[in-house]
């Protein structure tokens, strides 16, 4: 029987178990965090991003799981600097054109910020630029996607959780920690 794991990864952490690309001192990995043999991450999510991470033992659900083909749907909630107006949110929901190609229409709306874990460094605060939220879900896996996507309408991501792919979510999963999946 294969084994999936659900993970909250907390900023600053790679998407590997060991961090083989550094001189000096080593970046945290999830090998901090997880001590479960045979398993790997269904996907990434970078360094400067939080949130859900799936990791298993199964090739088969891994690439079900993280391949752009399967389309499985993925949601962020992003904190994103200024206020977007109707035009950004319809150009995001249209579909983008960025450096690598027109994007996929992205399902957005704009929420209250969501009662969140702090995050260590805390995002930089501005009195002169107000920021907002939105949750965004996309079916691609493009590199930074997110961040590209938001950036192309002029609103620059400050703070980027995954909060759910497919039907796994992060609901009751606190930072830090990881379970098995249902």
């Amino acid at each position: 029987m294969s084994r999936l794991i659900q993970f909250n990864k907390p900023f600053g952490v790679l998407s590997q178990f060991t961090d083989k690309g550094t001189q000096g001192s080593p970046r945290p990995t999830l090998s901090a965090y997880i001590d479960v043999p045979g398993v790997y991450p269904a996907g990434r999510l970078d360094r400067d991003s939080e949130g859900l991470l799936l990791l298993t033992d199964d090739g088969r659900l891994q690439a079900r799981i993280a391949d752009p083909k399967h389309k499985m749907p993925k949601t962020y909630l992003a904190q994103v600097e200024g206020l977007p107006d109707d035009a950004a949110i319809a150009a995001l929901r249209q579909g983008v054109t960025l450096k690598d190609g027109p994007t996929k229409p992205a399902k957005i709306r704009r929420i209250d910020p969501p009662q969140l874990w702090d995050r260590n460094p805390a995002v930089r605060f501005r009195k002169t630029v107000p920021d907002c939220w939105i949750e965004i879900t996309i079916s691609e896996g493009r590199n930074r996607q997110v961040r590209r996507m938001t950036a192309h309408v002029g609103h620059p991501v400050l703070r980027l959780v995954r909060w759910r792919i497919g039907d796994w979510s992060l609901d009751g999963l606190p930072q830090g920690i990881w379970r098995d999946a249902p």
